[in-house]
Formats: C-alpha cells, sequence, structure tokens
C-alpha cells in the first residue's frame, strides 16, 4: 500500500494575490512560484480568505469553518481544547506534523494545547537577531509622515551580506526536517512573518523592484462612500497626509521585495523536498492569511471589517500529488481558503472529525476551467457593545499609547459604528458589503477593478444586489452553527435507575446497574428490564 502523500503548507503573512507575477503585476518578481504554476500547480486567481485579519482567517483555514460558526472572528479568541485542526486531526492519523512557533491559531495560555496540534513545533530562537533597518529612527516622532506608515525601508547585512531573519531559521528547519524525515508522512506547516510590516527589505530584493512598473493605485473614496473606519484610520494617522506618490511607490516596492523574498524561501522548500525524493508525492499548498492595503485607499498595513481584493484576494497555489490530475497553469474559478482545510484532508485519505464547509479542489485541479463556486464570502467586525472583540479595549487595558503604531486602526475599532460586522458576498464580478450599521458597498470589478466607484445606491443594480443578498442569507443560514458528531444522553445514569428500579428483581440489581453504568442507551435499558422481569 502506497504512503500517504506528504502535506506540505506554506503560509506567508499578508501577502495579495497580486503581488504574484504570473497574475498580471508588471512590477512582481516571483520566479520560482510562477515556474510552479507553469509546471506543476494551479494557481488560482480568484481565491479569497474568510476574515481580513490573522488569527480568525487561520482559525478558518485550519479547520474548514467560517469565523462566525464558533466566534472565531476577534485577534485574542483562538482554539481551545475542544476544538481540533487539521494539524490534530493529520497528528492523530499518524502524521509527523512539524511546525514553526508562528501560532495565531491555538490558544497559547492553555497548557500542552500546542503540542496537542504538533508533534515537533520549532521555536527558534538560536541565531542572532538579523540586523536592523539602514536609517536611523526610521519612524521618526509623532506628526511625521512615517510615524504611523509602518515603512522601515532597507535593512542592513551580516558579514556575510545577509539579513538572517526568523523566517529564515524556520524555513531552513523546515528544509532540515523534510530531508531528514522517516517512512512516516509528513505534515510541515510553515507560517512566516513575511511580508507583514513593517515594510523592510534587505539588498537585493530592495532594489529590485523597477518602481516605474509600479500600478496605479486604488483612490480613497469620498465619506459616505466607503466604510466609516477606513476614514477614522486616515484621520487617526497623523503625519501620513505628507506622503507623496513618491512616498507610497517606495512602500509599495518594498512590499514587492519582501514578496519576492518569500518566493526565494520558498523555493527553498521545494529544493529541500527534491533533495529527498519527496516532491512527487507531496501535495503543496501556497497561500497567504490575508493581504495589505500597500497605499491602496490611501492606507497601509490591513483591516478587520473592510473587504476590498487587496485584503480579501489571496494568493493560493496547489500541487497535488502523484497520481491526482492536475492540469498546471492559472485557473479564474471562485475558490475559498476553507477549500484548502477539504483538499488536504482528501487528499491524506483523512475524513474529518467535525463537520466543516470546505469543497475538495480536486475537480478544478484537473480542469482549470470548471466552474467551483457561485460566490465566495469574507466576514469581519462586531456587535455594538462587544468591547472584548475590538483590538483597542484588549491593547489598552491599562492606559491609552498613542505612540503605538497599530493606535489609528486600534482607536477607530474602538467605534461601535465603525467596526460593524460586515459581510462581503462576491460572484467573480459583482461585490457586495452588507453592514448592519453604516456603509453598503456595491462594486462592479469588470468596470471598476479599484472598487473606487460605489453603486450601492444605483437603482439599475437593484436586482443583483437582491440576489447577493440572498445568496448571503443562504450562506449564514447554511454555516450558522454545526452539530457534534458525538450525541449525547438525554437521561444521567440515575435517571435510567429510577425508571425501571421497580421492574428489575434485587438479585439483577447489579447487572443492570453495570449495564447502565458502560453507557447503554434508553432502548437497551428497557429491553433488559423487560428481559430480566421475564426471567
Amino acid at each position: 500500500m502506497a504512503r500517504q502523500p506528504d502535506i506540505i503548507i506554506f503560509n506567508p503573512d499578508q501577502m495579495r494575490a497580486d503581488a504574484l507575477a504570473h497574475l498580471g503585476n508588471p512590477a512582481s518578481l516571483t520566479p520560482v512560484l510562477d515556474r510552479f504554476q507553469r509546471e506543476d500547480a494551479v494557481s488560482f486567481r480568484n481565491a479569497f480568505c474568510q476574515n481580513p485579519v490573522c488569527v480568525p482567517s487561520r482559525c478558518s483555514f485550519a479547520t474548514g469553518l467560517y469565523p462566525h460558526t464558533r466566534g472565531h472572528r476577534t485577534m485574542a479568541h483562538l482554539l481551545h481544547e475542544d476544538e481540533s485542526s487539521i494539524f490534530s486531526e493529520l497528528k492523530d492519523a499518524g502524521y509527523d506534523v512539524w511546525m514553526n512557533a508562528r501560532n495565531d491559531l491555538v490558544a497559547g495560555q492553555v497548557k500542552g494545547l500546542c503540542e496537542r496540534h504538533a508533534s515537533e513545533i520549532f521555536y527558534g530562537g538560536d541565531v542572532p537577531p538579523a540586523p536592523g533597518p539602514v536609517k536611523e529612527n526610521p519612524r521618526g516622532q509623532r506628526g511625521d509622515k512615517d510615524f504611523y506608515s509602518f515603512y522601515r525601508g532597507e535593512l542592513k547585512t551580516d558579514e556575510n551580506g545577509l539579513n538572517y531573519s526568523s523566517d529564515d531559521a524556520a524555513v531552513d528547519a523546515a528544509a532540515r526536517h523534510i530531508l531528514e524525515a522517516g517512512d512516516q508522512p509528513v505534515c510541515i506547516f510553515l507560517g512566516l512573518m513575511f511580508p507583514h510590516p513593517p515594510y523592510q527589505v534587505e539588498e537585493p530584493y530592495f532594489s529590485a523592484i523597477d518602481r516605474a512598473k509600479l500600478r496605479r493605485r486604488a483612490k480613497a473614496l469620498p465619506d459616505g462612500q466607503r466604510a466609516i473606519i477606513e476614514g477614522m484610520i486616515r484621520q487617526n494617522m497623523v503625519g501620513l497626509e505628507q506622503y507623496t506618490e513618491e512616498d507610497w511607490d517606495e512602500l509599495r516596492a518594498v512590499y514587492l521585495g519582501m514578496c519576492m523574498k518569500v518566493d526565494a524561501q520558498f523555493g527553498r522548500i521545494l529544493d529541500a523536498l527534491k533533495k529527498s525524493g519527496r516532491y512527487d508525492n507531496a501535495a503543496i499548498f501556497f497561500f497567504s492569511d490575508h493581504g495589505d492595503y500597500t497605499g491602496d485607499y490611501g492606507l497601509p498595513e490591513k483591516n478587520q471589517n473592510v473587504f476590498p481584493h487587496c485584503l480579501v484576494n489571496v494568493p493560493l497555489l496547489v500541487k497535488p500529488p502523484k497520481g491526482v490530475e492536475c492540469d498546471p497553469g492559472i485557473s479564474d474559478s471562485l475558490v475559498e481558503l476553507v477549500d484548502f482545510y477539504a483538499t488536504a484532508m482528501d487528499f491524506a485519505g483523512v475524513k474529518p472529525d467535525h463537520t466543516q464547509f470546505g469543497r475538495t479542489l480536486r475537480p478544478v485541479l484537473a480542469d482549470r476551467s470548471a466552474h467551483f463556486r457561485d460566490y465566495v464570502f469574507s466576514e469581519g467586525g462586531r456587535n455594538a457593545g462587544e468591547s472584548h472583540c475590538d483590538e483597542y479595549h484588549n491593547a489598552h487595558k491599562h492606559g491609552e499609547n498613542v505612540n503605538g503604531e497599530y493606535w489609528p486602526r486600534q482607536k477607530a475599532m474602538s467605534d461601535d459604528a465603525a467596526h460593524c460586522k460586515g459581510t462581503m458576498a462576491f460572484d467573480g464580478r459583482y461585490k457586495l458589503v452588507y453592514r448592519a450599521h453604516g456603509q453598503m458597498e456595491f462594486f462592479d470589478l469588470e468596470r471598476d477593478p479599484l472598487e473606487e466607484h460605489n453603486l450601492y445606491t444605483d437603482g439599475q443594480y437593484a436586482a443583483k444586489i437582491l440576489e447577493l443578498q440572498g445568496a448571503m442569507l443562504a450562506w449564514y443560514q447554511d454555516t450558522c452553527d454545526i452539530v457534534p458528531f458525538k450525541a449525547d444522553a438525554r437521561w444521567s445514569g440515575e435517571m435510567f435507575w429510577q425508571k425501571v428500579k421497580n421492574i428489575v428483581p434485587p438479585e439483577r440489581a447489579g447487572e443492570m446497574r453495570a449495564l447502565i453504568d458502560g453507557g447503554a442507551d434508553i432502548t437497551e435499558v428497557m429491553a433488559a428490564a423487560a428481559r430480566f422481569r421475564k426471567g
């Protein structure tokens, strides 16, 4: 019998789909990923995360559940003892599960919980810290243009000409584990920090991006046309109004340089798989948890309850193991990150231990033109009064810190109306963002790919808006909760005994008690009571 395939998951943080050269960005340099999709993998142009920040997205793609299903919709509420993930499930099925210590998935305060989801965790910390930015004090003072921009620029290199980061150490540790692995099937989960801000990278990546090839940024929409929270964040980012187009170009180029480094790191993992002889029978997944504004709408970083493509459209490349049909290249099919969970479990031959909502990507891997989903969804935000569900109240329990780089966003999130719940439905052309309070949004991405013209109040689109609202309602109804596979008893043991004690002969009482204590259901107990009485 053939060994189960290795499951390799390469997961950069905050990488937007249009950072890939083969998806049409003329400024991007991603040669490893470009070759990977040409020769061995399918790259999904229309892959979407289920939440535009880290923790909710990871809790979703690791379980096949949507953020709302079990309340994983904040940065501070992670998987608990009663919840499994693809990693714990593969471990229980006999996989050697290796991951680095980039968590954002399970509750860190629960002793032993991280270890339940992995056979080995690489914590790192054994190499000196990488050199910092070339520019001294790159943020400056409050009021300076880069104080809240997250821009650091060029990083220094060491005596070997490297800026050897914690990401590099994790990549090399994962490669070693692949090379040293035995006959047991392996699951590698490599969660990187790059290209998460701050925007900073060393040479040769810093200068590699041709600034003249950068595409136009999306313009900030007037108040009343986009989410309230975006305007509040811009207002809070004191100093950012000084940014020129050249400043934004430099920030965007550095971000693409960071993506270029991620591409090279992915190449090191592919090399290890090929050198070890495990490449052919490996299922390889490359995807990000969410994207990044990178200057679109006049903002850096991300936000938790808005859904422009720059934040929710993510890279997803999949190479199946040998024996699974594959049509390499780019697919325009609509897919979601929950589909990663279903696909990896399918390839591993492991049945999920809970209801999940992903779909295996086998059909579209075999035929890139295959229709897969009618709609994709993403969600975020909170109800009014849920102060425990916003970053501001979690981060500023002991006093406000306006010098924190995330303060502008966190402060805006403290406003109930600005941080209200929102949900996106997208059908491949039209996007609806429905909010409990605040600005609704509707975009035609065929005519307006940068989402700069909100058409929600344009009456000619009323029927399409109603269609997407109906799809959203059906989706919420289908996915609003899950029932555990294990059924509960409606009666306690004492209830059973009180029911039958007067019909069971005294000499059979011990036998009946043992049957009840052994977990017999009501049918078995009543049948035994009737049998004992007859006897």
